[in-house]
Parts: C-alpha cells; sequence; structure tokens
C-alpha cells in the first residue's frame, strides 16, 4: 500500500487554519499536549486519503492544528507501525505530508524502554543519535518529492535545538539526560540477550518507531529534534513485567513535564 501524499496533503491541508511552522508527533501515552492546544482543527486520519486506521492503544490517529504558545503547528497524535504490517511508505506518510505542507521542523516524541543505568521509567532522553536494527530504510524505493537519495546523517538531529532543549530543561530544573535511541522492529519487548546486545552496540533506549520518521525528515531537508519518555526498564534490566498498560501510564504521568519542555522550546526556537 502506498499514499498519494499530493492528495493527502491537499485533504489535511483544507481544514488548517494556518501554515504549520512544525509537526510535533506524538508517541503512545503522551497525547495530553493535544488537547491543550489553542484554536485547535482536528482532522482524523480516516479523513486523510491513503491512510489506514491506527491499531495501537495509546495512538488516537488523528491530526490537531493550531497554536502551541501563539506558533501555528501541527500535531500528529498517532503513528503508523511496520509492526502492524505497514509498508514504510506508509509509516512516513504524515512526515511526507507535513513536508508538503510547509513544515520545516519536526519534532518526534516516543516512549522507550531505558538501556543505560539511570534512565528510569519517567525519565526524558533528548535523542543525540541513533541505531537502525528495523532491518529496512524508509527510503528504498522511489523518492518522494524534494528528498536526497543518499541524504548525510552525520548530525541526525538538530544541535542547535538540543542546545535550546537543554537550556530549556535547566531553566524548568528538569532533568534531562542525552543518549543514543535503538529502533527494533517489534512488536515484542526485548529479550534480555537483545538488551545485552543493544547495551554493547551503544543505545541508551530502545523503540520500535522515530528513526525511519526521522530519516525521511533529513532527506526532506527538515530540522529534527526527538525526546524518549522512558516508560520502563528494558527487558533483564528490571525485575518487573513488561506491559503495554504500564507504558501508557507513566506516559501519561511523564507526559506533564515532557509537554513544559517541548512548550519552553517551542516559545524560543527561530522560525
Amino acid at each position: 500500500m502506498t499514499v498519494d501524499i499530493a492528495a493527502a496533503a491537499a485533504a489535511v491541508g483544507e481544514a488548517l487554519p494556518d501554515r504549520p511552522e512544525l509537526l510535533l508527533v506524538l508517541g503512545s501515552g503522551l497525547s495530553g499536549l493535544a488537547e491543550r492546544v489553542e484554536a485547535a482543527v482536528e482532522v482524523p486520519f480516516e479523513a486523510v486519503p491513503g491512510y489506514p486506521s491506527v491499531g495501537v492503544a495509546g495512538h488516537a490517529g488523528r491530526y490537531v492544528a493550531g497554536r502551541i504558545e501563539g506558533r501555528p503547528v501541527l500535531i500528529q497524535a498517532g503513528r503508523f507501525h511496520a509492526y502492524e504490517g505497514h509498508d514504510m511508505d506508509v509509516v512516513v506518510a504524515p512526515i511526507r505530508v507535513a513536508a508538503a505542507l510547509g513544515v520545516g521542523t519536526v519534532i518526534l516524541t516516543n516512549a522507550a524502554g531505558g538501556i543505560a543505568r539511570g534512565l528510569e521509567p519517567g525519565c526524558i532522553m533528548l535523542i543525540d543519535d541513533h541505531i537502525n536494527l528495523q532491518w529496512r530504510s524508509a527510503l528504498a524505493g522511489p523518492l518522494v518529492g524534494d528528498e536526497q537519495r543518499f541524504p548525510d546523517m552525520s548530525e541526525p538531529y538538530d544541535r542547535r535545538l538540543q542546545a535550546l532543549s537543554m537550556q530549556v530543561a535547566l531553566e524548568l530544573q528538569m532533568p534531562l539526560s542525552r543518549g543514543t535511541y535503538a529502533a527494533v522492529a517489534g512488536p515484542s519487548f526485548e529479550t534480555p540477550a537483545e538488551v545485552r546486545m543493544l547495551e554493547f552496540l551503544g543505545a541508551d533506549a530502545v523503540g520500535m518507531s522515530t528513526v525511519p520518521e526521522a530519516t525521511v525528515a533529513r532527506a526532506l531537508g527538515l530540522r529534527v529534534l526527538a525526546f524518549s519518555m522512558i516508560s520502563n526498564r528494558a527487558g533483564g534490566m528490571g525485575g518487573d513485567d513488561l506491559d503495554h498498560a504500564e507504558v501508557l501510564e507513566i506516559g501519561e504521568r511523564a507526559g506533564v513535564g515532557l509537554e513544559a519542555l517541548i512548550r519552553g522550546v517551542v516559545t524560543r526556537m527561530e522560525p
């Protein structure tokens, strides 16, 4: 299945009150920010040509357009995952649609398992770099729009936006770790042996999203900032069984701090 990006962008664009400056993608349990957008206009994914329904609990499956701290934004509440059986073209379609609408910056969030010592449930990690262990690239196949065939990934996440995030966190007196995110195929949580391998490879947190989106965003020349909300200790790193309901519960609690951080960044970032 493929998505006609021009048709999807036209459908979303018709409903938008302003051209959005940035796209904010909300991960599992982090949808609270979408409820507090000023002058909000909603576009359900079902109304976008080519978009399938979202099949994961904690992912609402809608766009919310409006303003955060006076700045026009497009919020993507929910995302598509390859482990649901979607082609990569579908997984990254919202990034391509956002670019077609004129968005210049993407802020990605996700729920992730903590690998590094000190990354306990409820912590927020600023993603410095990533490791793609999903065994496929979102750029494989025909290019779409102005995408580069071989984008430079030496700095996948914008250094200036990272520095701004650290400054805002300092002013909020909010602990903010930095680390490397590993993306795996899922949908099962990782085994203890897999987590030991990830730790050896240099991963600080592990999840099942974000990397395809970041890769396509960079190929389109967009600035990217990303955060992981640590929802649990990765398999074998703690004594409790892993459960998706716990991911959602912790996401709702930690989302308050992450929302304050994102609001601070959005307020102060350059156009």
